[in-house]
């Protein structure tokens, strides 16, 4: 009797192999939204370029320390999609991040925003493939002074620009220093090691000569 009941188990369960396929085929293509981020040459401003969908409110903020949304101070809005031109409406609530408001599709929003201590940073509410572009003047090789998010794909080029990249995350974090810090880490370390050299190898050589 168990015999039939395998036979049906056969075409159910590659039934729902071919159902998992067709899934799984169609969740990337879903799921291939972008966000683009610019940093601009003095690193203190940088242009966002992000895909959205099926939405019809963004608000510009910032992840806190707790975890709390933080306003942003944007400017240069821009919305493009299937419209032309894309209108949209300000939202600004005291104390809370502000937004725009427009018709509910696909879209891509573009702002230039503030940057803080050579930090960038952003969280989505599904995976996107994050592109963020370092300007020349900048760098992000040194583990001692920058720190970057984990599943980032580095890419140095000839120019001395620098691409990080994440595929289908939700949040992700990068921090670039540029050629003034890194001769001050060097420094400190120099500064270190004489100390170490003075204060701990040369009287342990000492030491060690007295007792001979």
């Amino acid at each position: 009797m168990r015999t039939p009941d395998r036979d049906q188990r056969g075409p159910a369960f590659a039934a729902l192999c071919t159902a998992l396929v067709i899934v799984l085929a169609v969740i990337p293509a879903a799921a291939a939204l972008s966000a683009d981020y610019a940093v601009l040459p003095n690193g203190s401003t940088y242009r966002a370029v992000i895909e959205v969908t099926d939405i019809s409110r963004y608000e510009f903020a910032d992840v806190g320390f707790m975890g709390e949304s933080v306003p942003v101070q944007v400017a240069d809005v821009q919305l493009s999609g299937d419209c032309s031109p894309c209108k949209y409406n300000w939202s600004r609530s005291w104390g809370a991040p502000s937004s725009i408001e427009f018709e509910k599709g696909n879209y891509t929003v573009s702002y230039l925003a503030p940057l803080h201590d050579n930090n960038l940073q952003g969280t989505f509410t599904q995976p996107y493939h994050v592109n963020v572009t370092i300007p020349q003047e900048f760098d992000v090789r040194n583990p001692l002074l920058a720190g970057i998010s984990q599943g980032a794909n580095v890419t140095r080029y000839a120019d001395n620009t620098t691409t990080v990249q994440w595929n289908k995350t939700v949040m992700f974090n990068v921090r670039f220093y540029d050629p003034g810090q890194e001769e001050i880490l060097w420094f400190f370390l120099q500064f270190m090691g004489i100390l170490v050299l003075v204060l701990v190898i040369i009287p342990y050589i000492l030491s060690m000569k007295k007792i001979e």
